[in-house]
This record gives structure tokens, C-alpha cells and sequence, in this order.
């Protein structure tokens, strides 16, 4: 069985006043919720530690960062090191998302560096792959996801790949409200699946965790969830009111 994650990217939203409003009530609506899955909240930078304290000796309540450099320290302006994320008590951090991706530039070979940069600063990465709507109307969603796994995961050991979570995203349904069918779902989880399966091994394939990110709602989360492989959600808009990502944290699993 692969734990669930319920993972919400607050992305540039929330100041640190609405993070503990946000949290005051979230904790609250959490607490009955069975323990046999992960929930994340990535909050931006400037509310972590709000978020970190909040949630200290909660064992199934997790903080993620949403980006991170990968070196220690040195002279990167308006950078955040794998260092400072754990000294605050960060345990994830979102990795290859689109909006890096296609707005801020990033590569594959670049985010590959950051994958191994949390990695071996025991910080698990959430690592995004999806297609944009023109790539799944030419037929090559597997081919890009295939690309983006291949250099994204190629310094990345077997050993390693159980600290990695996957989580595919179509960039066509990232704040559309358009969401993929199940079966357009469970057809790219199951390539990601087979990919790592013949890359690394079935061992790992059948234990790393795939989350499907999308204009993931209340309404729609449990059909998503109802998939063999799809093993969480990340959640963008839906994430920012406490009731209505707890009503997706708390889904039937």
C-alpha cells in the first residue's frame, strides 16, 4: 500500500495573518481525519516558519517549500538553500513545477541538480512533470513526460528513489478548471509508473507515489483518487480556503 499525499501549493498567495487564520481553522477540520496519509501545505517562503511551528509533533501534517536552490549557500540573490529549508524544519519542497518550467525558464538539467540537492539534504522532492494542451493534442504526452523523468531523474540512484514523489500535472488543466478525464489520468500515471519501472525497477515503481495536480476540487477528488494510480493530489486553488482543502485532505482513500 503507498501512502497518500494531499499536498496543497499556496503558490504567490497569503500573507502571514491569512496563513494563521488559514491554520487556526485547518488544524481543526484535520483532526478527525484518518492517519493513513500525508497532507502537505506549501505556503510561500515567508510564511514556513508560521506554518512549521504550526504544525510541530503533528506526525501526518507536513510543509513543503516551492522552490529551493541547490547549492548550500553562496552569492545567488534572492535565492533559498536545502540548508535554510531544513533549519526551519521544512521536510518537501515542490520541484519542476510548470509555472518554473515555461515562465521562469528552468530546465530539466537545472531541476535535475535541485532534485539531488534535496535529496541528499533529506528533504523529498515533489517532482512535476506534465504536458502543455498543444504536446497532448500532437500525441507526444508520453514522450514529454518520458523526456522530462529522463534528464529530471538522471542522477537520481535507485537507492534515492524512494525519497522522490512524482506528480504529474497537465499543464492544460493547471487553474482552468478543465481537469483530466479519469482515464487521461490514469493513462499518463500508469506511463510514469512503467517508465520508472523499466529505468530504476517494479520494486520501486510499485511503491513511489504518483500525485495528479490539475484544478483538483471537492467535487472531482475522490473520482481522481479512485484511480490505481493515482496516489494524492496537488492542489493549487482549491488549496487556499481550510474547509475546502480539508474536504480534499480528508477524501474516502
Amino acid at each position: 500500500m503507498r501512502t497518500p499525499v494531499m499536498a496543497a501549493n499556496w503558490k504567490m498567495h497569503k500573507t502571514i495573518p491569512d496563513t494563521i487564520g488559514f491554520i487556526d481553522t485547518f488544524i481543526t477540520l484535520v483532526r478527525d481525519i484518518p492517519q493513513d496519509r500525508e497532507i502537505v501545505i506549501a505556503p510561500p517562503f515567508t510564511a514556513l516558519e508560521t506554518v512549521c511551528r504550526a504544525f510541530l509533533g503533528r506526525k501526518n501534517l507536513h510543509v513543503a517549500a516551492q522552490n529551493m536552490h541547490y547549492e548550500e549557500k553562496g552569492a545567488f540573490t534572492g535565492e533559498i538553500s536545502p540548508v535554510m529549508l531544513s533549519d526551519l524544519g521544512v521536510s518537501m519542497v515542490i520541484l519542476g513545477h510548470s509555472e518554473r518550467r515555461h515562465v521562469f525558464g528552468e530546465s530539466n538539467e537545472l531541476i535535475s541538480r535541485k532534485v539531488v540537492s534535496a535529496i541528499s539534504h533529506d528533504i523529498k522532492p515533489i517532482f512535476c512533470i506534465g504536458e502543455t494542451l498543444e504536446q497532448r493534442e500532437a500525441g507526444d504526452t508520453v514522450k514529454v513526460l518520458e523526456s522530462q523523468l529522463s534528464e529530471g531523474l538522471s542522477q537520481v540512484s535507485e537507492s534515492d528513489m524512494e525519497n522522490v514523489i512524482v506528480a504529474y500535472e497537465p499543464v492544460w488543466a493547471i487553474g482552468t478548471g478543465k481537469t483530466a478525464t479519469p482515464d487521461q489520468a490514469q493513462d499518463a500515471h500508469d506511463s510514469v509508473r512503467a517508465w520508472i519501472s523499466e529505468h530504476f525497477n517494479s520494486g520501486i515503481a510499485e511503491q513511489i507515489r504518483i500525485l495528479y495536480g490539475g484544478s483538483v476540487k471537492p467535487e472531482n477528488v475522490n473520482e481522481l483518487m479512485a484511480l490505481p494510480d493515482v496516489d494524492g493530489a496537488l492542489v493549487g486553488g482549491a488549496a487556499l480556503d481550510p474547509h475546502s482543502f480539508a474536504a480534499i485532505a480528508g477524501c474516502e482513500i
